[in-house]
């Protein structure tokens, strides 16, 4: 790009202070403008460490970048990126995009009608290792089954259990939508929840179709005193079994990845992407059916 992204950071938190910032400052085609979160003294401290602007409020925020990172619950920023949008921004939102299934419709109707880039952060999916396998994947295909096991302490720690949406989204909300992303983008689009089970530990079984008739099988849980996390896919069916672990410590390149899709997509006007504001609804209809079936 002719000249770098103005991006404005929400949100000093862990995953802000570890990715987002740093991140969006070290990349080539952009440059960390302005941060606002609803603490001053935080904002301003990540702002300082970065050479960015500590802004006042949320519009004043807006008004300084081209885009907006958010590294908020998911409650927040869906009411905040329909404004961003709306003032013509492009996005980069996590995971879950919302609370529910309308309000993550009303972030996608507001990308929609606006025009800009919005991607998801689903960290796995923008990693090396990853887009190597799901080629392979495709390039084979005759996938007929598969699964995938989550299994972390990450609520037990500092690092995040000091985050209260965090708990009470669990690891279907937080994790979820990791799993169910790439389980869906190895196997077929995954049509329908069969079964979903939580205990009162939070610990989540989970059963699912694809387009196709492949099915897949998931258990997830943030609250097991399991160091580090582990994290398995598999895929099966006539070209034997195919596994995928995560790479450790792979966060900062992975959204050094989203960075570089995302810049190029607003400078090539392009707005379809696997990992796009779309993919984000579609995977909060997933969480709701995870709900509604466990509930009964």
């Amino acid at each position: 790009m002719d000249t770098q992204v103005r991006v404005g950071l929400v949100g000093a938190g862990s995953w802000a202070r570890r990715v987002h910032a740093p991140g969006i400052a070290a990349h080539p085609a952009t440059v960390l403008s302005a941060v606002w979160t609803r603490r001053p003294e935080v904002a301003s401290a990540l702002a300082d460490e970065h050479g960015a602007k500590a802004c006042g409020s949320y519009t004043e925020l807006l008004e300084q970048v081209d885009a907006v990172a958010f590294a908020v619950p998911p409650s927040v920023q869906s009411e905040l990126a329909c404004t961003a949008a709306e003032a013509g921004k492009h996005l980069i939102l996590e995971k879950p995009l919302a609370t529910g299934v309308e309000q993550a419709q009303r972030v996608a109707q507001a990308v929609s009608d606006a025009g800009v880039v919005a991607l998801l952060m689903l960290t796995l999916r923008y990693a090396h290792r990853t887009r190597d396998w799901l080629r392979e994947l495709t390039e084979k295909g005759g996938w007929t089954g598969g699964s995938a096991r989550w299994l972390s302490g990450a609520l037990l720690g500092d690092k995040y259990g000091n985050a209260a949406w965090r708990h009470r989204i669990g690891a279907l909300g937080d994790i979820g939508p990791h799993v169910f992303d790439l389980m869906d983008a190895a196997l077929g689009e995954i049509t329908s929840v069969v079964a979903a089970r939580r205990d009162d530990d939070g610990l989540w079984h989970v059963m699912v179709e694809h387009a196709g008739g492949a099915t897949s099988t998931a258990s997830l849980a943030s609250r097991l005193p399991i160091m580090p996390t582990a994290i398995e896919f598999a895929v099966y069916g006539e070209h034997g079994l195919r596994t995928l672990s995560r790479e450790p410590n792979a966060e900062a390149a992975s959204f050094a990845a989203l960075l570089d899709d995302f810049t190029a997509m607003i400078d090539s006007g392009a707005r379809e992407h696997p990992c796009d504001v779309h993919r984000g609804v579609h995977l909060q209809r997933i969480l709701a059916e995870c709900q509604k079936l466990a509930a009964h």
